[in-house]
């Protein structure tokens, strides 16, 4: 070991003996910063992450170790020094050993030299450092790589600069085989082996956050390989024509050693699962969420992937990747699940069955080769299905895109939560009632609670239904429901009046308007410690009847598909009264498209006064002039224990016909009474926050004498950024949150004296910068206010935008009349009918409201206008809906797989001083360490006296023989 350190110093000496260490490190930084900061646009992107660093470290690295290499064996053997260390008592491994470590040990100091680039982003956002160590492994087993090409190739030359030019066109060989630009050239099986030689796709692999045995075994071999050829290189300078036994047995010895690395490789690639993510959220690793449910599949499952080995280039690199996963699913389900990946362009009956049964189509994509552009149809699906369920997984559910300054870039969405939500769908989708009661370890008692000396008339008829429907069932459970039935108002009763209000929060109905006399008509499932209380049908149904009691059951049952309810304003063309059509601004499409990925969609008509028993939650969205049946319907399912999320806003979008504007305008939305009576208020005003996101806006820019109209990314107050420190970091609805924009959104008062015995929680805050204003004018006035375009603010403070409230809620509608709904008959006359016989006054504890300041937030326009800019508020605020809703049905499992996914991981709001002064201070801190080191060595090297190579290795060969 002393030799091979011995050569190691005389080499960084050689180094830093002149002005070529400083020359190669500070040439080395610089390309860094710059491609950091001004080619990939660091804080432009505003995103906390390193990888635009990483991305362009292996080609970097080509040209520093290219340079740093090419001396070495070239020097040695222009000099003549060469024969000097060739006839040293000392083996050539050694040697080639400590010229390496050389080279690595400058490579270590050169990516030294960049960690202040992490540790400032570090500074400015929430940054995830499994991938920023992950990058910087990756780099070092890169350039071990291409250290041992460069030391191979200059063993092979005298010149230096042929050295050099030899190396980088080596090295980018090498790297360049592995990209998707040379892959697309190819098709099949040759995609995926030219990437498994290619050093630039192993090093994405590990850059991300994954260290993978087979990319680790692969970077050391293609190192061993080479150093095995350098040393061989430098005896056969030695080698005379009477040795040609000891040449062929060294040649032999060293083909077999690089045989072996390369058949250790190929038995290793098809290996999955030797790898450890180092990702903050684990999120190339299956969660335990999925494997429980994988893990307890009653029936097979199959995933098959419908992948054309003939795609675009981008979408090649992302075959393996879902290979890997679909692989883990398969070992976590204890063989339960069936994966494939087949390709239905070469084979007819798997095509014809993903066309016929379904519904897959192929996708076309423009390819641009070197002579010619084409079309071409390929598969990009992945098909779950389970009994007679299936579920479809298309393009545009599996993928998502991005640009940089390099250009488009494709990878996975969070390809475990989609795998998963799919396959919850189809197994809960597939069971019946029966398979949920014979699946449950404890038998469900339904009872039904009923006063029957005071049950009026008119629901005797629908209480034998009832009981008709419930003893259905029974007999059809094979004992897993017991339902049996209890008056409270009998002596020697299981259950008495007192219990069921207090224990239970069942509130006895009137006998009639004004009287005294009350009974009782509930059903309650118990189902091990959940419980739901039924409230039966005003008219004798038995279809509707069993609806109910299945739906409960449903929804105390583990993981069932749950059902939302949702209303949101129609988009029918409109007529006025001039004659002039009009369409809504304002839709809603997305956010339903996001939500019927894994729940059952249901429009509510809430003119007709009541929501079913099978909605499991309620969605509310922008609400205007709502009536007050629809406050009724609203009000009673929450009192009957419901979920009601509303997303509302005391202002409208619409479109300035006159300028073509974006513009607002007063409302009365209907709901604000109805959550003032819960202890919500929301005032007629806007939060404007001097902490926004940016937003797209039609700007007049004067040019001379005239005026330009122009759309300019501006920043936008009426757009609120919540940060992690405006959440609450204790509830799972925004715990993982980044950020998300609340479009023109109100302050969210709560009622301290009406909710003193409810739960109650601010989930979101605007910052400490932000005011409140009434002015409806929302396009920016630089006339006026040349510096933001808006006025800016006198009374400072943080307002709440959205909140939650849990527990006991008193009705809207106690002492209050009714309401009634009009029925046209089918002889054209009308019927008037109250909306219900009886009015719930108070709910249960298990009532939860959630009230968003905003509707805006998941408009559609505001939605697409933010996507052209960035993809992180488009996508939280999708998510934070998505979160809201299942914590309120309590699916908390998919919610935390869809965390681990979409965290984006955005930096605090700079302005564009702080930026530069964060910028100039990174180049300032860099240099000052490169200065730093280089001194420390100078320092060093007066200390230490001059000597010769071969001194160095005739005292260690000395010191060694000694020892012996």
């Amino acid at each position: 070991m002393r030799q091979i350190l011995a050569v190691t110093k005389k080499e960084i000496r050689g180094y830093f003996g002149s002005l070529l260490a400083m020359i190669f490190l500070g040439t080395f930084i610089i390309a860094i910063l710059f491609t950091f900061f001004s080619i990939e646009l660091f804080f432009g992107r505003g995103i906390a992450d390193v990888r635009p660093m990483f991305q362009w470290m292996p080609i970097i690295l080509i040209f520093l170790i290219a340079a740093l290499t090419m001396r070495l064996w070239s020097e040695e053997q222009h000099s003549g020094t060469i024969e000097v260390l060739l006839t040293l008592p000392t083996n050539r491994f050694k040697l080639v050993i400590g010229k390496f470590l050389a080279v690595i040990i400058m490579t270590s100091i050169a990516l030294l030299l960049t960690l202040p680039l992490p540790i400032m982003v570090s500074l400015l956002g929430n940054l995830d450092w499994g991938p920023v160590f992950g990058g910087y492994l990756a780099s070092l087993l890169m350039a071990s790589a291409y250290a041992a090409i460069g030391l191979f190739v200059s063993s092979r030359s005298d010149n230096q600069i042929v050295s050099l030019i030899v190396t980088v066109l080596l090295g980018g060989l090498f790297y360049l085989i592995g990209t998707d630009s040379f892959t697309g050239l190819f098709t099949g099986s040759a995609v995926e082996i030219l990437r498994a030689i290619g050093t630039g796709s192993r090093f994405e692999s590990i850059e991300r956050g994954v260290i993978d045995l087979r990319d680790l075994i692969y970077y050391l071999s293609l190192c061993a390989i080479f150093l095995t050829l350098n040393i061989i290189s430098i005896d056969s300078q030695r080698w005379s024509k009477g040795q040609k036994n000891y040449r062929n047995n060294q040649l032999r010895t060293m083909s077999l050693i690089m045989a072996n690395l390369v058949l250790i490789n190929v038995w290793l690639y098809p290996l999955q699962g030797l790898r450890l993510d180092l990702t903050a959220q684990k999120e190339f690793t299956i969660s335990q969420t999925t494997e429980d449910l994988v893990s307890n599949l009653q029936e097979p499952l199959t995933i098959r992937a419908y992948i054309s080995e003939k795609t675009h280039p981008l979408l090649s690199p992302l075959a393996p990747q879902i290979n890997d996963m679909l692989r883990e699913y398969e070992i976590a389900s204890g063989g339960q699940i069936e994966t494939e990946i087949i390709d239905p362009l070469q084979d007819v009956e798997a095509e014809t069955e993903a066309n016929q049964s379904y519904g897959i189509q192929p996708t076309p994509f423009q390819i641009a080769g070197r002579n010619e552009s084409s079309i071409v149809n390929a598969y990009f699906d992945i098909l779950v299905r389970y009994g007679d369920q299936s579920v479809v997984l298309g393009l545009q559910d599996l993928i998502e895109t991005s640009n940089s300054s390099s250009g488009m870039t494709v990878q996975l969405k969070n390809l475990e939560y989609s795998l998963t939500s799919a396959i919850k769908k189809v197994v809960y989708g597939f069971q019946s009632i029966d398979s949920i009661l014979s699946a449950m370890l404890k038998p469900v008692n339904l009872t039904l609670f009923i006063s029957q000396s005071l049950l009026p008339e008119n629901e005797i008829e629908i209480a034998n239904m009832v009981i008709q429907a419930a003893n259905n069932i029974q007999e059809q459970s094979n004992s897993k429901l017991v339902f049996s039935i209890i008056d409270p108002d009998t002596q020697d009763t299981a259950i008495s009046r007192q219990q069921l209000i207090e224990t239970y929060g069942i509130e006895p109905y009137p006998v009639a308007l004004f009287s005294n006399d009350s009974y009782f008509f509930h059903l309650l499932l118990e189902n091990d410690d959940q419980s739901q209380i039924i409230y039966p049908p005003t008219t004798a149904n038995e279809a509707e009847v069993r609806t109910s009691i299945e739906s409960a059951l449903k929804r105390t049952a583990s993981g069932f598909l749950k059902v939302v309810g949702f209303w949101v304003p129609p988009s029918e063309v409109t007529q006025d009264m001039f004659g002039n059509y009009s369409q809504p601004l304002s839709t809603y499409n997305i956010i339903q498209q996001q939500l019927g990925e894994n729940y059952e969609m249901q429009a509510i008509d809430l003119s007709k006064g009541y929501i079913p028993d099978n909605i499991d939650v309620f969605l509310l969205v922008a609400p205007e002039n709502l009536t007050e049946i629809g406050q009724f319907a609203v009000d009673q399912y929450l009192m009957r224990g419901g979920s009601v999320i509303v997303a509302l806003s005391n202002y409208k979008l619409e479109l300035d016909q006159i300028n073509g504007y974006l513009a607002i305008s007063p409302i009365n939305n209907g709901i604000n009474p109805l959550l003032e009576n819960y202890g919500i208020s929301i005032p007629n005003e806007l939060v404007m926050d001097s902490q926004n996101a940016p937003f797209p806006v039609l700007v007049n820019r004067n040019v001379g004498t005239s005026q330009v109209q122009e759309i300019q990314a501006i920043q936008y107050p009426y757009f609120v950024d919540v940060r992690q420190d405006g959440m609450d970091d204790e509830n799972m609805i925004v715990s993982d949150l980044a950020t998300v924009s609340m479009n023109w959104a109100s302050p969210v008062t709560i009622n301290a004296d009406k909710n003193k015995d409810r739960k109650t929680t601010v989930l979101l805050s605007s910052s400490a910068g932000s005011w409140l204003t009434t002015n409806t004018s929302i396009q920016p006035d630089y006339e006026t206010y040349p510096e933001t375009g808006f006025e800016n603010g006198t009374a400072f403070s943080s307002y709440p935008l959205a909140v939650l409230v849990e527990g006991k809620f008193g009705s809207f509608f106690t002492d209050k009349i009714i309401p009634s709904i009009n029925t046209t008959n089918e002889d054209g006359t009308t019927t008037t009918n109250a909306a219900a016989s009886s009015v719930i006054e108070q709910s249960s504890e298990n009532a939860r409201l959630i009230v968003f300041g905003s509707a805006a937030f998941i408009d559609d326009v505001p939605l697409q206008l933010s996507a052209n800019l960035t993809q992180d508020y488009y996508l939280n605020n999708l998510l934070l809906m998505q979160n809201a809703v299942d914590w309120s049905v309590e699916d908390t499992d998919l919610l935390l797989i869809r965390s681990r996914g979409r965290a984006t991981r955005v930096l605090a709001s700079l302005t564009e001083d702080q930026m530069t002064g964060w910028e100039i201070g990174t180049y300032i801190i860099c240099g000052l360490l490169l200065i730093a080191i280089y001194s420390f060595w100078q320092y060093q090297k007066r200390k230490i006296q001059p000597i010769s190579i071969s001194q160095t290795l005739e005292k260690a060969v000395k010191r060694e023989v000694d020892h012996e």
